[in-house]
């Protein structure tokens, strides 16, 4: 769909009121999502595990919340493990109680091991399964009864574009898959839902973005500095949540992408350190 086209849509770009439930929301990704939401006033649902501070993992649901309220938002910290029914039903009933409804949900939460088959313990390959396939499409189908209420609903997954090329399986299969179930889901949900009020919408950083799991998995302090900050998704999320769900559902976007759809195309701002080049992410050409 035309983005000026979309912009000219009776749903005004803005977030302000809406209610947002972010998994994985204490750090990286899902909190500048949050906080990007809340400079328009948002209401955010904190779904994470962190409530005490770790060294290697700073931040917690609590400290999210009180940057999220200092933004201009409103917080709900929930301690949920996306793995367990129970915490996940509770923390949808939590939040719907607390703020009257769910208009978004962003599936960020996610387990990586870039191991090869024989490196991959069943305990690695189990928790990736349960957090990124299992624990998305719990958090959907749990979510979409209120989803389905608000005139404006969206899912947002933090996954990749669906790309069958053997490269990006050899060497870490199981977490290849294991991420792809979260595209498969927008791909599929997004055709199920079709003409309804729920788009379901997959984003994707195109180089590697400055969080703690970059830090601590992929390369540590030099990988960092060749990254981006969370912030460019946080916008390029924001844009995506402000579309017009009718009639924008089923797309596999990365954050270059969103961006320069919206007019923004100096990206330096967002660099960790301008100049150097940047490191790309998985799973695109």
């Amino acid at each position: 769909m035309d983005i000026e086209k979309a912009s000219k849509t009776q749903f005004k770009r803005s977030l302000g009121g809406k209610t947002l439930f972010i998994t994985g929301a204490s750090r990286g990704i899902g909190k500048a999502i949050a906080l990007r939401a809340a400079r328009d006033g948002a209401n955010i649902i904190i779904a994470a595990k962190t409530t005490t501070d770790h060294p290697k993992l700073p931040g917690t649901i609590y400290s999210a919340a009180e940057e999220i309220e200092k933004a201009g938002g409103r917080a709900l910290a929930v301690k949920t493990d996306i793995r367990f029914e129970e915490q996940v039903e509770n923390a949808v009933n939590t939040g719907v109680e607390h703020f009257g409804g769910i208009d978004i949900l962003v599936n960020n939460a996610s387990a990586i091991s870039l191991s090869g088959t024989l490196e991959t313990p069943m305990k690695t390959y189990d928790r990736m399964y349960d957090i990124n396939a299992r624990g998305s499409f719990l958090l959907t189908q749990t979510a979409l009864p209120h989803l389905l209420k608000s005139e404006n609903a969206h899912v947002l997954n933090l996954s990749p574009p669906i790309n069958l090329d053997p490269k990006w399986f050899e060497g870490h299969a199981a977490y290849t898959l294991a991420k792809y179930a979260m595209s498969f889901w927008v791909l599929g949900m997004s055709r199920e839902f079709s003409g309804q009020n729920v788009a379901f919408n997959a984003l994707w950083p195109c180089t590697a973005i400055a969080t703690a799991a970059v830090r601590n998995l992929l390369g540590g302090e030099e990988v960092i500095n060749a990254s981006r900050k969370p912030e460019i998704m946080g916008q390029a999320a924001w844009y995506i949540l402000t579309r017009d769900s009718r009639q924008w559902t089923g797309n596999f976007l990365t954050d270059e992408q969103v961006l320069a759809e919206e007019g923004e195309t100096d990206l330096d701002k967002y660099a960790v350190k301008p100049g150097i080049p940047l490191f790309r992410d998985f799973f695109l050409d």
